[in-house]
């Protein structure tokens, strides 16, 4: 065995190599340390672990040998080094991370690596979610969000049974009225329904290699990047397209859609001027200032293209005045057009969609499960990263309604176009 003072003077010249580079240890001088951190623990009879953490007083002067020097725990610098301690915890001969310690194992017992696994830190499990909504998802801050208990795995809730906005109907059957003096009043009350969410569970699981957990930085924006963009478009994908089976009921297959007619005689695969205007025609008044387009970018010709007939001619509509060496507006009707690859491709229903997203509830339990282990893919030398992300959703209307005037023409929150291949 080594001596002591040649055990701690090599540790400093790591050490020191690395900070003189401007640069984290790399995967050879943190193994060289372990192995003398070792040395060092039967000599003093103190478990040391990392050397390249927050320095024991023992490894500093080399005459003391006091047991002061265990590794006092603390926060994570970052995902990627809550990663990395994970993969060094669950390696045979390391020892766990002492800041692992308050984790609970995602098998049979706690911070047993054998057991399965570690929960991600929750101080990034929140973060991965607020992430995914703020970068990965473009729809799911504009829906109506509420976070169910930590004790229920859904909820139900009383929404107002409206269908007709006609005297009589509107809150369901709430009646206000004229009278005389003296004469008999007559009662009437809201009516109610109730809507059920049941949370559904999205998945992601990921692989890293050892080589890629040597660097905290790249495994962080792989892992982070990656799974905020993901959850973040099966988000929109399902507010959108989904079809409530094992997933959030989407705007296109709710019972509340309204679409809009075709045009007689109009060509396949094309958006006219009188499609945009009826289709603002059924959104509601109280529901417009809150609305937005959703479009497929394959729309786009079609509304750069957009005109006015007026006598033999016509005017264009959405261009600006200085034509296309000009930025195209992107609004129609003063309400802003957000192209997205979830709406279904051009002259297909939901190509163009105008959505008031605060009529779409959203619930989810709040943060990313997230959880790490080795063992999955041990012989491989990967390291295994799973994200369970449980959330539900429907628009808040079961059917379009009557509006209090002109029968013919239902109304909602959420109009398209009717396919038109």
């Amino acid at each position: 065995m080594r001596d002591k003072n040649d055990i701690l003077k090599r540790l400093r010249q790591l050490k020191e190599n690395a900070e003189a580079a401007g640069r984290d240890p790399d995967y050879n001088e943190r193994d060289e340390a372990h192995y003398l951190m070792k040395q060092l623990s039967i000599i003093d009879g103190v478990e040391y672990r990392d050397y390249f953490k927050p320095v024991p007083k023992t490894l500093c002067n080399p005459g003391s040998s006091t047991s002061a020097g265990r590794q006092r725990s603390g926060e994570f610098r970052s995902l990627g080094d809550f990663l990395q301690a994970v993969a060094r915890s669950e390696t045979p001969g390391y020892g766990i991370d002492s800041r692992l310690q308050q984790r609970a194992a995602t098998g049979l017992g706690e911070s047993i690596p054998s057991d399965g696994g570690f929960l991600v830190n929750t101080d990034f499990a929140p973060d991965l979610i607020g992430s995914a909504f703020e970068g990965g998802s473009k729809l799911a801050n504009l829906c109506n969000r509420m976070q169910i208990s930590a004790n229920s795995s859904g909820i139900k809730l009383p929404c107002i049974d409206e269908t007709s906005r006609a005297n009589g109907s509107r809150w369901g059957g709430v009646l206000s009225y004229w009278t005389n003096e003296a004469a008999e009043k007559i009662a009437s009350r809201p009516k109610f329904r109730q809507m059920e969410l049941v949370l559904q569970k999205l998945i992601g699981l990921c692989y890293t290699t050892d080589e890629l957990l040597q660097d905290s930085s790249i495994l962080e924006t792989v892992v982070r990047q990656s799974f905020i963009d993901e959850i973040g478009f099966r988000i929109d994908d399902a507010i959108v397209q989904g079809n409530g089976a094992g997933m959030p009921l989407g705007i296109l297959n709710s019972g509340c859609l309204v679409t809009v007619a075709a045009e007689a005689g109009q060509r396949a695969d094309t958006i006219i001027w009188e499609n945009v205007v009826k289709i603002w025609k059924r959104m509601p008044a109280r529901n417009r200032a809150n609305a937005v387009w959703l479009i497929n970018q394959d729309t786009e010709d079609q509304l750069y293209s957009l005109s006015l007939s007026v006598g033999t001619g016509g005017i264009p509509v959405f261009m600006p005045s200085g034509g296309a060496s000009n930025a195209p507006y992107a609004s129609l009707f003063g309400r802003p057009i957000m192209p997205i690859e979830q709406c279904s491709t051009l002259g297909d229903l939901g190509d163009i969609l105008l959505a008031d997203l605060g009529a779409y509830i959203l619930a989810d339990k709040g943060a990313i499960q997230t959880d790490v282990s080795i063992h999955v893919r041990y012989i491989w030398d990967e390291s295994c990263y799973r994200f369970v992300y449980r959330c539900c959703g429907q628009p808040m209307y079961a059917s379009p309604f009557t509006p209090y005037k002109g029968a013919a023409n239902t109304q909602s929150p959420f109009v398209t176009l009717q396919a038109r291949d």
